[in-house]
């Protein structure tokens, strides 16, 4: 049964979330998932897949980032965040709270979308025992799928930013997008390049003189975790360019993409955000859950799998 909960970010702000959690004996084995929403996804819309792992052993924590969901807490028309927050302050906070409670307990992560990204942007990540992505990627518009990517570009990158600047937010919920979302994270999408670094915290330097943005790029290689990236040949956003260009910054990291089209598991589509739908249950879940328990992968699975060593 879930329980809400709230955490605290790494710089105070007040996170909402929900708590999968087992009885306190043996704790120290037990392993951990915390999972990273894709952007202005409400956590919620994990729940299902978070009980899913909850069965099979894990304690599962599931929280928004600022602006959204249970994290939303007032208007956002003056509201400052941007990806760099939740992933520095928000995922951050949720890693520290994670290690002061969960104590000795090894520390998994799914990431969907965006949530992926997000990772490597936590000082504390290094931490992490195991990651899962699911069409993991920074929103950088030539990687989108051929197909779709002269809308989504108008959609995402010409659209969102207007609208954002204009009314401080932008007001997806009532286009039917997503969440509402802060203008920030609006404006970081808008914006995204081929190197995530030229484009999030711009003019922004550390004490040091080092431009902000490049010091959170190397903080990926302090990510030592195994991670299995997967993708689907119909997920407009996740294409296999988009996944491999963020695995690049992984390089500390045994890298697994899998390449996975919708007939190989009988299906007629999955695309970027069916993954978690409890329909794929036991068709697509089990790639999540067998890595997560020993770096593995279903019997018999389906798809194509490129390994990346360390450095690679």
């Amino acid at each position: 049964m879930a329980r809400p909960m709230q955490i605290l970010a790494a710089d105070g702000y007040p996170l909402g979330g929900f708590e999968w959690r087992h009885a306190v004996q043996h704790a120290g084995s037990r392993p951990l998932a915390i999972i990273n929403p894709a952007t202005s996804v409400r956590c919620r819309y994990y729940s299902r897949f978070a009980e899913y792992l909850h069965q099979h052993g894990w304690d599962v924590i599931t929280y928004d980032y600022r602006g959204i969901g249970e994290s939303r807490h007032s208007s956002l028309r003056r509201f400052r965040a941007d990806w760099v927050d939740w992933g520095q302050h928000d995922f951050e906070g949720v890693l520290q709270y994670v290690h002061r409670n969960f104590p000795e307990q090894p520390i998994d992560v799914a990431g969907h979308s965006a949530g992926g990204f997000i990772i490597g942007l936590a000082p504390s990540a290094y931490r992490i025992h195991r990651i899962f992505t699911m069409g993991a990627q920074y929103a950088y518009w030539q990687d989108y799928l051929p197909a779709q990517r002269r809308s989504m570009f108008l959609k995402w990158h010409v659209v969102m930013p207007v609208v954002a600047m204009a009314l401080g937010y932008f007001p997806a919920k009532r286009l039917g997008w997503m969440e509402d979302t802060p203008k920030g994270v609006a404006l970081d999408w808008a914006r995204m390049g081929a190197r995530f670094e030229d484009s999030v915290r711009r003019g922004v330097e550390t004490e040091a003189g080092l431009p902000e943005a490049v010091a959170l790029a190397r903080n990926f290689r302090n990510v030592s975790a195994p991670i299995l990236a997967l993708g689907t040949d119909d997920d407009p956003y996740g294409t296999e360019a988009a996944l491999d260009r963020l695995l690049r910054y992984y390089s500390a990291s045994e890298r697994r993409h899998l390449r996975l089209s919708p007939r190989d598991v009988g299906q007629e589509e999955i695309g970027h955000f069916a993954f978690f739908h409890e329909r794929f249950r036991d068709v697509l879940w089990p790639y999540a859950l067998e890595w997560l328990r020993d770096a593995g992968l279903p019997a018999g699975f389906q798809g194509r799998l490129k390994v990346v060593p360390p450095n690679g």
